[in-house]
């Protein structure tokens, strides 16, 4: 699968230590987030990350950017938990934001630290947190409303309150209609989200605790767009053929593509603007707490999921050009077609059904100087044969661009009839099981009052079993049940971290931290008709740093060390000698990457705050070789994709009485665009900026602008330019990739009764 497609934008540095909050206030829109709060000493016993910002998105308003430390970004992005579970087992083929979006109906959103998620999951990374709104003893109506001049409609209430003695209930539904900001043909939306909720709470008579049972349904469907671009010279980019970046659709123009079932051999038209390209859920949560004797508190999250995940996507490869001796015509008409051709990849997931039981239990004590905990899970995942379904088919590199059939004499590329050709090239299956079983240890100990040592411990147990395919998938390719190969795989992994505070003088000290994790693989690691590389990939991460904190001025420098082994990606290349050809290849590699960041918050008058983020960072592909059309490729010490050596973020805001105005600029520098790194994207910012009026105490209106000061370009990778080695022969050629958002202006009603 392309691990790229729906890339959340990369952004600051990893281990940053825990000073000032700058965070999302839980059911704040885009349009009111930013709140600042006051300064506070270095507190090590914090568990989650501070200055992040993370819910403004300037790639879309569907979910979290992603919190980047150097290493390659996910289609799945930011890791998000719900209730301390996470929302999806994992991100492919139901991506996050399928089921999760923040929204009135959660209670608190927060940020982990990459310990705090190390210790609990065992994982690498940053995850988002939220908790859901439950019912208290008094009756509470909020609600967002918001919207965009582009046309995008948001609904969010939820209503809670008491419903008896010691019993109360939480009601909640978000509607989601986002055109985006392009013109698709064949539908309004690029983006129908609902989701419902319903729970109800009880607490125990004793005081001592309470127990929720909480329902949570999802339907959700979304696209993704790309923009075709003409590459100058020191990889800036300009509009093409009157085509808009961000403003036009790339999208064929009727929505639907055709396949050929990998199991059944049938073939079918799907359709991106219906029920195709949509995934459904349903999650049944049960949690709670109760304070046990000796002062032991224990809380407990049980979850039990069922969904039908659903993949509808066209990605673009290599544009060429065509003259009329080529054999190329419009798939409607008939009609001879000369000019700029894409050649595309489509891929089709129809509704794997996937059974995930996740459990968290976990029992916490503070005495003395100590604060510990220890806890357990177990995380079930079960996929129903999944499969990704694939073709090919030309398209022309225009807006609402048409399909094209292709039929000459010798040609390895002729279409059939319907424009599409190379049936399952590439495609993947896998099924099984997957379980992993934690335990973890932590506690905070405040040595002296001067020194303090956070450490854990997770231990984990992973085993997944199931069946694949080792037949190459040629074209046309079926898969028969006879020739499947099985699997059974388990493994031990050690992850945890530790992470120190020295405090040389009552505002001033030193920072320590490491963090390690371990993983061997998962189920998706099969999809391919390849043995996988279940090595161990091992994830350690060192940090050095200082800080000082004052009433009006608080900053960490940090810097980081990290390096990861085997990574897995499957690769869709295009031959640079003829981009009709193409190819997918599995690939292994490692990567390294060093960092610095620095991280300021100052309050110098009453009703200002500035908070400023710089980093920078060299992650750099290791053992990174393989083979593709014949040729040796080598990319050790290439700089990683699409993450910016320098990061910046700059967040002023100014409050008085009633009124807010905030701003959010955030700098890119050049970012490789392709694995040679002989194309790339220069520098950019992005900007966000707003104002929120405070009508009563029940009303609060806000306005936000993004990308205020018109920026417009392309980011991300090229597609289909993995193997180009000579920038200079795509100067002034049209390309094809991924983009930031235009201006849009939002605007938001908050209400609370």
């Amino acid at each position: 699968m392309n691990k790229k497609l729906l890339l959340m934008l990369a952004f600051s540095m990893a281990a940053t230590a825990n000073l000032t909050a700058q965070e999302t206030p839980t059911g704040t829109p885009p349009a009111a987030t930013d709140t600042i709060k006051k300064i506070k000493v270095v507190n090590s016993d914090t568990k989650e990350e501070k200055n992040r910002n993370v819910m403004l998105n300037a790639a879309n308003n569907t979910g979290p950017r992603e919190v980047n430390i150097g290493l390659p970004s996910t289609v799945g992005g930011i890791t998000i938990q719900e209730n301390d579970l996470p929302v999806v087992y994992f991100f492919w083929p139901e991506l996050p934001n399928r089921t999760w979006r923040q929204s009135t109906s959660l209670g608190r959103t927060g940020l982990l630290k990459i310990s705090e998620a190390a210790i609990t999951t065992g994982d690498l990374g940053f995850a988002v947190n939220s908790y859901t709104k439950l019912g208290s003893d008094k009756q509470e109506v909020v609600g967002n409303l918001s919207g965009s001049h582009f046309g995008w409609l948001k609904g969010d209430v939820n209503i809670s309150g008491p419903m008896g003695k010691n019993w109360f209930y939480t009601l909640g539904a978000y509607a989601n209609y986002d055109p985006s900001t392009y013109d698709m043909k064949f539908a309004k939306y690029s983006d129908r989200t609902q989701i419902y909720r319903a729970g109800v709470t009880k607490r125990f008579n004793n005081g001592k605790g309470q127990i929720n049972f909480l329902y949570k349904y999802a339907n959700s469907a979304s696209l993704t767009n790309y923009a075709i671009f003409k590459y100058k010279e020191g990889g800036k980019v300009e509009e093409v053929n009157d085509f808009r970046i961000g403003r036009d659709s790339y999208i064929v123009n009727d929505g639907t593509l055709k396949f050929k079932d990998l199991l059944t051999g049938k073939t079918k038209f799907a359709d991106m603007g219906g029920s195709d390209a949509a995934s459904f859920s349903h999650s049944f949560d049960v949690n709670g707490k109760y304070t046990l004797q000796n002062d032991w508190n224990f809380t407990f999250a049980s979850r039990i999921r069922y969904a039908e995940s659903s993949q509808l996507i066209g990605i673009p490869l290599g544009v060429f050009n065509v003259t009329a001796e080529d054999g190329y015509a419009y798939q409607k008409s008939g009609q001879a077609y000369t000019g700029a051709v894409n050649s595309m990849l489509g891929l089709y997931t129809d509704g794997t059904p996937t059974t995930t039981f996740l459990s968290r239990f976990e029992v916490k004590k503070t005495k003395n100087a100590h604060n510990m905990r220890i806890g357990f899970t177990e995380y079930y995942y079960n996929v129903d044969q999944f499969t990704s379904n694939r073709s090919f088919y030309n398209q022309t590199a225009s807006a609402a661009p048409d399909k094209l059939v292709h039929n000459q004499v010798g040609s390895s590329s002729n279409t059939d009839a319907d424009g599409f050709y190379n049936y399952n090239i590439g495609g993947e299956y896998h099924n099984g099981f997957e379980n992993k079983m934690s335990t973890y240890f932590s506690d905070d100990w405040a040595v002296t009052d001067w020194f303090s040592v956070n450490y854990g411990i997770n231990l984990r147990y992973q085993k997944i079993k199931g069946d694949y395919y080792l037949t190459p998938r040629t074209d046309g390719f079926v898969f028969d049940p006879s020739q499947k190969t099985y699997f059974d795989n388990d493994w031990f992994h050690i992850g945890g971290s530790v992470n120190t505070v020295l405090k040389v003088t009552k505002r001033a000290g030193v920072l320590l931290d490491f963090t390690y994790t371990q993983n061997n693989g998962q189920l998706e690691s099969y999809s391919g008709f390849v043995t996988p590389n279940l090595s161990k990939t091992k994830s350690p991460l060192l940090g050095f740093g200082v800080y000082y904190n004052d009433k009006i001025f608080s900053v960490v420098s940090q810097a980081t060390y990290l390096t990861r082994n085997n990574f897995q990606a499957r690769l869709n290349l295009v031959n640079p000698d003829d981009v009709s050809q193409s190819s997918v290849a599995t690939i292994f590699y490692d990567i390294q990457t060093l960092g610095w960041t620095t991280d300021v918050v100052a309050s110098p008058f009453k009703g200002f705050s500035l908070h400023y983020l710089i980093t920078f960072q060299n992650p750099v592909y290791k053992n990174y070789d393989f083979t593709a059309f014949g040729n040796n490729y080598s990319y050790n010490d290439k700089n990683v994709l699409e993450i910016s050596k320098t990061l910046m973020e700059i967040d002023p805001s100014y409050s008085y009485k009633k009124f807010k105005v905030w701003a959010s600029f955030r700098y890119f520098s050049k970012q490789f665009a392709n694995l040679t790194n002989a194309l790339y994207f220069d520098d950019r910012w992005e900007t966000f900026g707003g104002v929120n009026y405070q009508i009563n105490d029940h009303l609060d209106f806000g306005v936000t602008a993004v990308n205020f000061l018109n920026q417009t370009g392309a980011k991300g990778t090229i597609n289909g330019a993995e193997l180009i080695t000579d920038a200079s022969q795509y100067y002034d050629q049209t390309l094809v990739g991924s983009y930031i958002r235009p201006f849009t202006l939002e605007a938001s009603l908050n209400f609370r009764f």
